[in-house]
């Protein structure tokens, strides 16, 4: 293994558990930015939002016009918590190159009701000046806590 894919692995795992901690604290904007400019965040059984501001009308609460319904998702998220953790394992790099990465990982959520939703990140990743950012995230989910209250779909 060379110097540039340890370093490519190691920025992608940054990435990835950004996206993380920024979901769970509800900084959208944050989150957002862990995407290429015309990136594409797809939640099986949704319509994709393309492009961070997409991103961040997508999952952020409340930020919405009036005139404007929120998403499924956002409306959902905007539900009080005494906290949200994501936990994602497996990380697997399925390819890797110099010009993009594939990777394939699992997660799931606990909140106070305790594993709340789980299931899969397929993702694509390219540098962008000096970071690996999504240019495609795929997040299957595989099931939830009959108490859940995010959204149920896919």
């Amino acid at each position: 293994m060379e110097l540039w894919e340890l370093e490519a692995r190691e920025e992608i795992r940054h990435t990835i558990a950004t996206y993380s901690h920024s979901g769970d604290r509800m900084f959208i904007e944050e989150l957002a930015a862990t995407f290429t400019e015309d990136g594409v965040l797809e939640v099986k059984g949704l319509e994709p939002a393309v492009g961070r501001a997409a991103i961040v009308a997508f999952l952020g609460p409340g930020r919405a016009s009036s005139a404007e319904p929120q998403s499924e998702v956002a409306e959902a998220l905007a539900q009080p918590r005494a906290y949200v953790r994501h936990n994602v394992t497996n990380i697997r790099f399925d390819s890797l190159t110099r010009d993009e990465a594939r990777v394939s990982s699992y997660f799931f959520v606990v909140t106070p009701i305790g594993p709340d939703h789980w299931g899969r990140y397929r993702d694509r990743l390219v540098p962008v000046d000096g970071r690996w950012l999504f240019a495609h995230r795929l997040v299957a989910v595989d099931g939830h806590a009959e108490d859940s209250t995010f959204p149920r779909f896919g």
